[in-house]
């Protein structure tokens, strides 16, 4: 039977407060992105006139979205979920939107910088990510 004292649980207040900021920071955090990317995804669905946008904010659904969005059978989303060919997959389809919204195909290349090594250069996946997160809101909100 464990039994710790008064003292030494007492030690272990301040990691237990931390690990729990942690946890609810990186929650709000998780539902701010995901806000943020069904936004912008019912956006630029509403602008291509897509007859339902609501499913950019329904789990999973919007990853059928995203082929909807290209003029493509809502069958193709579950390459999404086949390893390396996902990646191929969403750059294709993130080249179709970018250009039916006006923006230049091959800013959908910067999704490969996700993938860089993370113990050798996490800047540069880091980067990737927020670029990925600024262009998308330039295709939602920008002009036209």
């Amino acid at each position: 039977m464990l039994s710790y004292s008064l003292s030494e649980l007492a030690k272990t207040l301040p990691f237990m407060f931390f690990a729990a900021l942690v946890g609810v920071l990186g929650a709000l955090v998780a539902i701010g992105l995901y806000v943020y990317f069904a936004l912008a995804l019912s956006t630029i669905a509403k602008k291509l006139k897509f007859k339902n946008p609501w499913l950019a904010w329904i789990p999973v659904a919007n990853l059928f979205l995203l082929p909807l969005l290209t003029k493509r059978h809502w069958a193709w989303g579950f390459l999404l979920f086949v390893p390396f060919v996902n990646i191929v997959f969403l750059i294709i389809c993130l080249w179709d939107l970018y250009e039916k919204r006006g923006v230049d195909g091959r800013w959908s290349l910067l999704v490969l910088g996700h993938f860089a090594p993370y113990a050798t250069i996490p800047l540069l996946s880091l980067g990737a990510f927020i670029a990925n997160l600024l262009l998308l809101g330039y295709v939602a909100w920008g002009k036209k």
